[in-house]
């Protein structure tokens, strides 16, 4: 089942990201072509403002030309690592500092043409920072219960998959909700 990389061929170097097509040799000696992306990983916060209440962010995303509803996250800096990208991202995005976040799980979210792995923590005890957001981001926070949150899947408005993973498993899954929160 493993194919072998006879050459690699980035196609594209991006901002934190590249675009390769690569030349393969699967299994039963056939060469294929396999394109995909590299990303450094990223780290997302499902962060809780009380026992019942989450901050979400909302931001316009251009691939899809849909305003989005968010756990806040972003991109891993070289050097840096999940925790301290999900400390960064969190403050940056939403004016908050978490005392305490935990990691609850990690993710592949496209297997089939990138590399992504995103860490999702759940971040509580919160003292007011300052919101630093890029010059290239528009982004709102807004909070909202975490019942709410729920809710805004079931009906559609809630559709970015990082999102939708770390509610249905920290309501689901993740066993010491009680005991963090």
């Amino acid at each position: 089942m493993i194919e072998k990389v006879i050459k690699k061929d980035i196609i594209y170097h991006g901002i934190g990201i590249d675009f390769f097509c690569d030349e393969i040799e699967l299994p039963n000696s056939t060469i294929v072509k396999r394109e995909y992306i590299s990303h450094p990983g990223a780290a997302a916060i499902l962060p809780f403002i009380d026992k019942e209440n989450i901050i979400l962010v909302k931001q316009y995303r251009y691939p899809i030309g849909q305003v989005t509803y968010e756990i806040p996250a972003g991109k891993i800096n070289e050097g840096e690592t999940p925790l301290e990208c999900a400390i960064r991202e969190l403050e940056e995005e939403t004016g908050y500092r978490a005392k305490k976040l935990e990691k609850i799980l990690s993710f592949y979210p496209t297997v089939a043409f990138s590399n992504e792995i995103i860490y999702v923590f759940v971040a509580f005890d919160f003292e007011i920072g300052k919101q630093i957001i890029d010059e290239d981001e528009f982004v709102l926070r807004e909070i909202v219960s975490f019942k709410e949150a729920i809710k805004m899947i079931k009906t559609g408005k809630i559709m970015d998959s990082k999102t939708i993973i770390a509610l249905i498993y920290f309501e689901n899954i993740f066993e010491y909700k009680e005991s963090i929160l």
